[in-house]
């Protein structure tokens, strides 16, 4: 025989088991029935909530739709009392983005470069929108601040740094503009109280 004849009798074959297992199927006057399940009696029936599902929403404060998976979310006692982040700081007037944070920074260094130090200032704000409390963009915003005579918030934003990153690699610089911007202080506060010379 050849290998036509083969393949041809193979196929013949498997129509033949599909159409015998088909034919087991169904029944001479259709489809088998399927059986049922037998039902106590005594259980009530089901509610027809097609025209109006329970809702969560609608539930009172003190029901669950899952009584094992309610949480408790109220806040604790004192909570107003409590110091931590502030909600500006948990940004949630301005989403919180890390990368953009990164590239407003790069952005503030190229202006800085190129002298335009409003756009600077500028850009390392809009950092700090973005990630708040981010420490090279705080120190960066002082340098800029000082360097324009902003003297009060660049001192602030030294300050703010150190508190944020103690250790960092700025800390040295942001620590010695501390000293230079209180020294300033001092020395303007001590000639406004001797009056001009």
């Amino acid at each position: 025989m050849s290998v036509r004849k083969w393949i041809l009798m193979l196929a013949a074959l498997s129509l033949g088991v599909t159409g015998v297992a088909l034919a087991q199927s169904h029944d001479q006057d259709g489809p088998v029935p399927v059986q049922r399940v037998p039902v106590e009696n005594s259980a009530p029936k089901p509610k027809d909530n097609r025209k109006a599902p329970p809702r969560s929403d609608q539930l009172s404060p003190d029901e669950s739709s899952s009584k094992q998976t309610a949480i408790d979310v109220t806040p604790p006692k004192d909570d107003e009392k409590h110091i931590g982040v502030t909600d500006e700081e948990l940004g949630e007037f301005h989403p919180y983005d890390p990368h953009k944070a990164a590239k407003c920074i790069e952005v503030g260094d190229y202006y800085l470069k190129q002298g335009n130090t409003r756009a600077a200032v500028s850009r390392y704000q809009e950092a700090l929108e973005w990630k708040p409390r981010d420490a090279e963009a705080t120190y960066k915003l002082g340098a800029v601040q000082e360097k324009i005579g902003n003297l009060n918030d660049a001192l602030a934003n030294y300050q703010a740094y150190l508190k944020v990153l103690p250790d960092g690699p700025f800390a040295l610089k942001a620590q010695q503009g501390v000293d230079r911007l209180k020294a300033k202080a001092g020395a303007t506060a001590a000639q406004s109280a001797t009056g001009p010379s």
